[in-house]
């Protein structure tokens, strides 16, 4: 018998889909928008928080909740168990990310007979993104599925690498995973930078994203700045990014004044641990180097900032 499948992750949703395994699923989550058939799948949570507001009144409110070791997402507790899962896929990772652990013990805690199986996943390097991919197709009894789709992200990864690799010079990058206030991107992210022939900067491969203040991002002068807000679209990204790069700090970096900036898709691509990170170092090769790559992600993935160019 096919399982049915709850999944409260947006990568995870992605993943089930690229396995095939699409129309198991039952419920998913209220960021889970990809792809587009997915829509239609009951929603098993929602926000604590008011998404609408600028990036400092997000930030006030993540953080107060985070306080009070609430996540940013509850569990409709009620529709989940409506909804029958034999699977539920999450991760534990972060708590501003997704439905934490504890929320959702909390709402399988009154269920009796069986309870369903809990794939908790929490990437932080490339390496355990793809590897993750074959511990939610394990669940499925697709293993081997969700290896193949790994090593497809892997060899392209690769070859995109090796000729990242070549190119010369390489620019010290920022990636600005939230804005206000500044947080750097890490996780997966300076991996992505190095394969597309970047240097990153403030982030090092495998560890959190870290918040930093005005004075250090400008002292860590990077060649280029690149905006992935968590959340963001790319429309709303270049909304937030304008009023940055023009606090006087921030205006007399160098990638500001030598128009090295640049906005991107972070809620589709580069925030999300799934198969369309390959579709992010895609977009990074593109942007740091034109004349070597062109994935025609520009306008709809990727823009740049302020004129720059």
């Amino acid at each position: 018998m096919a399982p049915r499948i709850v999944s409260l992750l947006p990568s995870a949703t992605e993943v089930v889909t690229a396995l095939g395994m699409g129309e198991h699923l039952v419920g998913r989550s209220h960021e889970c928008d990809y792809p587009a058939e997915v829509v239609d799948v009951p929603v098993m949570t929602r926000p604590r928080i008011n998404p609408a507001k600028p990036s400092r009144g997000l930030h006030r409110q993540v953080s107060k909740l985070i306080t009070k070791a609430l996540s940013v997402f509850e569990v409709d507790a009620d529709a989940l168990k409506a909804a029958k899962p034999d699977i539920i896929l999450t991760q534990h990772q972060c708590t501003a990310c997704a439905v934490s652990e504890a929320d959702l013990n909390a709402a399988l805690a009154t269920w009796t007979g069986s309870q369903p199986v809990v794939v908790s996943v929490a990437p932080e390097t490339l390496d355990q993104v793809w590897r993750s991919f074959g511990t939610m197709a394990d669940a499925f009894d697709l293993r081997w599925a969700g290896n193949e789709l790994a090593e497809r992200a892997r060899e392209r990864v690769e070859i995109i690498a090796m000729r990242g690799a070549a190119l010369d010079p390489k620019p010290t990058i920022a990636c600005v995973e939230w804005i206000d206030p500044p947080m750097i991107a890490g996780n997966w992210v300076p991996e992505l930078v190095t394969a597309a022939g970047g240097v990153p900067v403030m982030a090092k491969k495998g560890q959190h994203s870290e918040f930093t203040t005005l004075s250090k991002l400008a002292k860590s002068d990077p060649d280029a700045m690149i905006f992935m807000p968590c959340g963001f679209d790319l429309a709303r990204t270049m909304e937030e990014a304008a009023p940055f790069i023009a606090r006087p700090t921030i205006a007399a970096m160098r990638a500001v004044r030598q128009k090295k900036l640049w906005a991107v898709d972070g809620n589709a691509y580069f925030n999300r641990p799934g198969p369309r990170l390959v579709t992010s170092l895609e977009i990074l090769a593109e942007i740091l180097n034109p004349g070597a790559f062109n994935f025609s992600r520009e306008g709809t993935a990727w823009a740049t900032v302020a004129g720059s160019s």
